[in-house]
């Protein structure tokens, strides 16, 4: 009887909440109560998660349902982990580049090799390493915090980060930036910028692309953009869709499920958020 009443007690919960847009899918497990990233990969089942800074250096692998398949251990540390990237072959990236102060000289993407994703053992990663153009001093002036990041695709051997403003008015600003997909250390190419608004819930805080390519995804905490009928790999260019999504709360992590649904996922903070959700594109 008292496993009845939890559940029902669940359920009448989820009932009363109201998520806007996002059609809730789940709450997700304690192990990622502070989910960065999330990312479909190819030939594999699960929808691959991770959790940001000062936690374990994990990544996991969660079921279309959204609970915990797998749990691999990666032989790095978790400085800052921010977004998840995937190429054609089912490789998986973590971007290391969270660097809320603009400070960071070690901004890393790491490479976990697809058969890997089922290995029992710490796994070891390539170093795709990089450094911002037009970064000059670590930290720069408060007016020239622009260099946080927490977003993240790969497409056509290449990595595009989308940059998160630390400067006050101006927070909604993200600069993109193309990076080799290879080993090594690299100076990171300066693409073009968009302008999403001037206060916090317009960060960027993870992104994706379409596996057709004809769409990229841009989270904040308040809205999606999409991005469509851009010029060869300028993604802010062209035609920007904004799709608002009534409903509060840190949300982290974006992936492209098909062409025309989204997975996001959001932190556990101040008393809202941890769960696993879907919002399709109209």
């Amino acid at each position: 009887m008292k496993v009845i009443t939890v559940i029902f007690s669940f359920l009448s919960l989820v009932s009363c909440q109201n998520f806007g847009s996002l059609k809730l899918i789940s709450e997700l497990s304690k192990d990622l109560e502070e989910v960065s990233g999330a990312e479909v990969v190819a030939n594999s089942d699960l929808i691959w998660m991770q959790n940001d800074g000062g936690n374990k250096p994990k990544i996991y692998g969660v079921s279309a349902t959204g609970n915990i398949v797998e749990e691999l251990t990666i032989k790095e540390k978790n400085h800052d982990w921010e977004d998840l990237a995937s190429d054609e072959e089912g490789n998986l990236y973590i971007g290391d580049f969270g660097n809320n102060d603009s400070k960071r000289e070690n901004l890393v993407i790491l490479k976990v090799k697809h058969e890997d994703l089922t290995s029992s053992k710490k796994i070891k990663v390539e170093k795709i390493k990089f450094s911002y153009p037009n970064q000059k001093k670590f930290p720069p002036k408060k007016k020239q915090l622009f260099f946080d990041a927490e977003s993240f695709f790969y497409y056509n051997n290449a990595f595009y980060v989308f940059t998160k403003s630390r400067v006050k008015d101006e927070f909604g600003k993200t600069s993109l930036y193309k990076i080799p997909a290879k080993e090594g250390k690299h100076e990171a190419t300066f693409i073009s910028e968009f302008n999403n608004g001037d206060n916090t819930e317009n960060w960027i805080t993870s992104a994706d692309i379409s596996d057709d390519g004809s769409k990229v995804a841009l989270l904040s905490p308040a809205a999606v953009l999409i991005f469509t009928d851009y010029k060869n790999d300028d993604f802010l260019s062209g035609k920007v869709t904004k799709i608002t999504l009534n409903h509060a709360s840190q949300k982290e992590g974006v992936a492209f499920k098909d062409n025309n649904t989204l997975y996001i996922t959001d932190e556990k903070a101040h008393g809202a958020g941890g769960n696993f959700y879907e919002l399709k594109l109209n």
